[in-house]
């Protein structure tokens, strides 16, 4: 019997019975024609239910025992990490809030010592103005005074000198107008005198 005919006699159902030697004709012999698909064989329900019982309590056990935790314990890691990344981030802003604050409580600290050292310059370079001055006006004030004390000094040897001059002029006058030489201590009584009433 070829290969084709009994690939065709199981598709169908039909087994070849061995050729008869005398009449070399196949005999068929009947097999089931309608076969049931095996999960709706109501034959093998039980033993489908009891591998069904065992898988599922296996495949139960596994995800109950090694996949759950191992998912749990994944979700724990990165609620922790979501966590500290979450705290970390209120800290990092918690720190430039308060640097900021610090900046700008340092910023108004640095304008308004800004605005007491320009006070303080302004008043020691005035300090420094009235000293200098102080100083210099008693500076003219000393000159003022040896100036004065000069004046008088002179004055004096002029008001000392002008007795003689004018002794010496009244003299030269008298010999002038009366071609006489008038003693030196008349003269000089007369001057006296006169310079004595004012007249």
């Amino acid at each position: 019997m070829a290969t084709g005919q009994i690939i065709v006699a199981e598709a169908t159902g039909t087994v070849p019975a061995p050729a008869d030697a005398a009449a070399g004709t196949a005999v068929e012999h009947p097999a089931a024609e309608h076969a049931v698909f095996p999960p709706f064989d109501s034959s093998t329900f039980a033993s489908q239910l009891l591998w069904l019982a065992i898988t599922f309590v296996a495949l139960y056990l596994l995800l109950a025992r090694v996949v759950i935790p191992r998912i749990g314990g994944i979700l724990s890691d990165r609620a922790g990490r979501i966590a500290g990344d979450i705290e970390k981030a209120q800290k990092a802003k918690a720190q430039s809030e308060a640097a900021v604050a610090a900046y700008e409580k340092a910023l108004a600290a640095a304008r308004s010592n800004a605005g007491t050292i320009a006070e303080a310059a302004r008043n020691e370079a005035k300090e420094a103005a009235d000293k200098e001055r102080r100083a210099s006006e008693a500076g003219l004030a000393k000159k003022l005074a040896a100036a004065e004390q000069n004046i008088a000094g002179i004055k004096q040897r002029a008001l000392s000198e002008v007795g003689a001059i004018a002794s010496d002029t009244t003299a030269a006058i008298v010999k002038a107008l009366i071609d006489i030489d008038a003693p030196k201590g008349d003269v000089d009584a007369a001057v006296a005198q006169s310079m004595k009433t004012g007249g």
